[in-house]
């Protein structure tokens, strides 16, 4: 077929690709929207503990004042807390709730775990650590390893807390201070407090009938439960060979876990409410030769093109050349004289992309009405589009069956399965791939609120009307920094986001040091300038996921306005990184009210 003939095939049927993707989103849309899912506590009152630590941990309690305290272990933390140390800043303190360093890659060890974006580009400060990922997708063995290399060489070990949680923050107004209490009854005080807790940070579970009754193996994939079903990571699950498993989920996580289980297990059911985009991954070790070949700088760069591809805006050569750089075809759009026919071949582009996707299942799987239900209808971004290459293949394996529930969803649990259209599947043990929490409230997500100036919650201002800049400073909470989708940076690759934000609060806190600030918030008038911005950012967006099926990027199809102020920037991530910069080089504090100021130092 030619291109011409291709552009006038999906003209011509347009219309009726639309109005299945209509109909497929109207299959899943609920009233709950967010409020299907249950805490994790609702199921596990212990709140699912840390199956990767000995038991039993203790330690006394420590009583101290730092210049910055922490929260979070993951990327974002340790990017914050070396970018400190190596601006002059080391009395820090990291809390972690984790047994070492890695975030979502301490939790996720899942079989199959691995990043979903080149390791060139999603390893931080590769350059710094003189180190090149062994294969272009790494696995998450190698990330957490990585995350822990980064920990003893920027000697973060010995200013973390691991296995402790924080209870609670407030400023002391008197004081300028941050005062916070852990679950250790450590009482900690702090000029700043950063909060780094990750935006893939806690779990969630589906709010299904009955989910309670299940006698089995239950386990969510972010506490992997080897003891089981035996293996490890790289290992195979040698105590499934007699199980019949079933994994509730069909997204970025399971389609990495579900060819290793159908390795394993007897018997394994997947259920489906809706279908992953799965495009070809192409993973391979890392070419000696192009590793010797870099230059200087060249992960910066390498980063900003990512960026620019991925957001329809090439820049120069595509130096990734993966799935992710490929998914949209600019040369229509670039050729075209007005927005709307601009629009038009963004349209198109995205309705060959999808047919491309769709007509991939077919070539794979078998079974056509196994086929037929892996089928993703829905435009390429309304879901995080997913890379694999044993996925598909693995429901030619007759021990594999899909159970799709036609968009609603599993019925209920019973004591011993899972019931879809009043047929009850009988499973050993039951996983739940069912994400993390997103849009839930901040307390949700961190499990602890902050009190601002006069005891005013974080938690009901974020809720009610964030007002930020750059969603790092909050007006009403002085010396506090976050890092967040609120307001802020957001990106495919969201360590390209963390790697600036990491730069950028190191700028502030060294500042105010060299300054002899000791508070700082950002006024409302900069608050409602940085408003705007986000928000003229995000109409495009908006328009692109109005019809798109219900998942996390656009709140289970929710349509209630009141947490539009959450929304994050939507400009790419060098865009965010390029408007921090700005921000520093004027080096005024721009927007910042600067609510006591010390003699500076000599």
């Amino acid at each position: 077929m030619t291109r011409a003939d291709d552009k006038a095939d999906l003209e011509r049927l347009a219309p009726a690709i639309k109005e299945k993707y209509a109909q497929e989103r109207a299959k899943r849309l609920r009233e709950d929207a967010s409020d299907q899912y249950l805490d994790i506590k609702e199921l596990y009152s212990d709140g699912f503990p840390d199956p990767f630590v000995k038991p039993g941990f203790s330690r006394a309690a420590v009583t101290e004042t730092v210049e910055v305290l922490i929260v979070g272990g993951g990327f974002g933390g340790l990017m914050a807390a070396l970018r400190l140390r190596q601006a002059g800043i080391d009395n820090i303190r990291i809390i972690e709730k984790g047994g070492d360093f890695g975030g979502t890659w301490y939790w996720n060890r899942y079989p199959g775990a691995a990043c979903d974006i080149q390791s060139y580009l999603y390893f931080p400060i590769l350059e710094e650590m003189e180190y090149i990922p062994t294969e272009k997708y790494a696995k998450a063995t190698e990330i957490f390893a990585y995350a822990q290399m980064m920990g003893r060489k920027f000697e973060l070990y010995e200013r973390t807390f691991f296995q402790t949680e924080v209870k609670g923050a407030a400023w002391d107004a008197s004081a300028r201070r941050w005062r916070a209490e852990t679950d250790r009854a450590d009482h900690l005080e702090a000029r700043f407090l950063l909060l780094a807790g990750g935006i893939l940070h806690k779990p969630k579970l589906p709010g299904i009938s009955g989910i309670d009754t299940f006698k089995g193996g239950s386990f969510h994939t972010t506490r992997w439960n080897y003891a089981y079903t035996g293996g490890s990571p790289s290992e195979p699950m040698d105590k499934l060979r007699d199980k019949r498993v079933g994994i509730i989920g069909t997204g970025a996580t399971a389609i990495q876990a579900i060819p290793k289980l159908g390795e394993a297990a007897k018997e394994l059911y997947v259920f489906q409410r809706t279908p992953s985009a799965v495009r070809t991954r192409d993973n391979g070790p890392t070419d000696p030769v192009w590793a010797a070949s870099l230059e200087s700088g060249w992960q910066t760069r390498h980063m900003d093109n990512f960026a620019a591809w991925t957001t329809g805006r090439p820049d120069g050569e595509d130096m990734t050349r993966d799935s992710w750089t490929r998914l949209v075809d600019f040369a229509g759009a670039r050729s075209a004289t007005t927005p709307e026919e601009a629009r038009r071949a963004a349209e198109l582009s995205d309705l060959r992309e999808m047919e491309t996707v769709r007509a991939r299942v077919d070539a794979v799987v078998k079974d056509s009405a196994t086929a037929e239900a892996l089928k993703p209808w829905y435009k390429q971004l309304c879901k995080r589009p997913c890379f694999h290459d044993e996925y598909l293949e693995t429901f030619n394996l007759p021990s594999v069956k899909l159970v799709d529930t036609g968009g609603k969803g599993v019925e209920r649990v019973t004591p011993h399965g899972v019931v879809v259209c009043n047929v009850e599947y009988a499973v050993d043990c039951l996983i739940y791939a069912s994400g993390f929490e997103i849009s839930t409230s901040f307390t949700s997500r961190m499990g602890f609120d902050v009190l601002g100036r006069g005891g005013v919650s974080l938690n009901d201002q974020w809720n009610a009307n964030p007002e930020t800049l750059h969603g790092v400073l909050t007006c009403g909470f002085p010396n506090l920094l976050v890092f967040s989708t609120t307001q802020g940076g957001q990106g495919i690759n969201y360590v390209h986001v963390l790697a600036d934000l990491g730069e950028h609060v190191a700028y502030i806190v060294s500042r105010c040091k060299r300054l002899g600030i000791e508070t700082i918030e950002p006024s409302r008038t900069v608050a409602k300038e940085w408003w705007n911005v986000v928000l003229s950012s995000f109409l495009a967006l908006a328009e692109y996921q109005a019809d798109c099926t219900p998942g996390y990027y656009n709140n289970e199809g929710s349509r209630d306005p009141s947490g539009i102020k959450k929304v994050p920037f939507m400009g790419n991530a060098t865009e965010f990184g390029q408007i921090l910069k700005r921000w520093r080089d004027s080096d005024d504090f721009a927007g910042l009210e600067v609510t006591c100021v010390k003699t500076a130092p000599a």
